[in-house]
């Protein structure tokens, strides 16, 4: 145990660091608590987009205009739909997974199994976000500015999401 009372875990280094060398005078296990609670805040944003997306597919189906929509573009609703729902799904698991497994000294699991939820959460939001936007374009101005359109949205959300934090150079302590 550390003079705060907080049992160190076999992955403490001899100067109590979780991870020798970061700048951090952290246990293993405060630093779970500050993964988890980074991991929770990337899921409020997420889950709030995809909640609104969802929302507003659901409430298509029931509108005037809906019968208008042509083979392709019922298709294409419908997967959304059930795209927006496996990443509602999705995003609520580590919230379940927590729950299921609280207090059972399972925190380091439950941020590498959430992390790996939050991830594929993500990727559902960019396709959630790229079908919804290929079809509102699809319907309003017609098939190629939907796809234009929904590409156009989909290598900014690669670009953003995958690219981007790959240029990014960790700065030297």
């Amino acid at each position: 145990m550390s003079q705060s009372g907080v049992q160190r875990s076999d992955h403490t280094g001899a100067n109590g660091d979780a991870l020798p060398g970061d700048g951090r005078n952290e246990t293993a296990n405060e630093r779970l608590d500050r993964n988890w609670d980074s991991l929770l805040q990337e899921l409020r944003v997420t889950q709030t987009g995809t909640q609104i997306i969802a929302g507003f597919l659901l409430t298509v189906a029931f509108q005037n205009r809906f019968t208008d929509l042509d083979d392709y573009q019922v298709t294409v609703y419908l997967v959304l739909v059930c795209v927006a729902a496996l990443t509602t799904a999705l995003g609520l698991g580590p919230v379940s997974l927590h729950r299921l497994l609280f207090r059972r000294r399972a925190m380091e699991q439950i941020v590498r199994i959430g992390n790996i939820l939050v991830r594929a959460t993500l990727a559902g939001v960019a396709l959630v976000l790229t079908g919804t936007v290929l079809l509102i374009f699809d319907v309003v101005l017609g098939r190629a500015a939907g796809f234009i359109a929904g590409g156009v949205v989909l290598v900014i959300t690669v670009l953003l999401g995958l690219i981007l934090p790959r240029t990014v150079k960790p700065q030297p302590r």
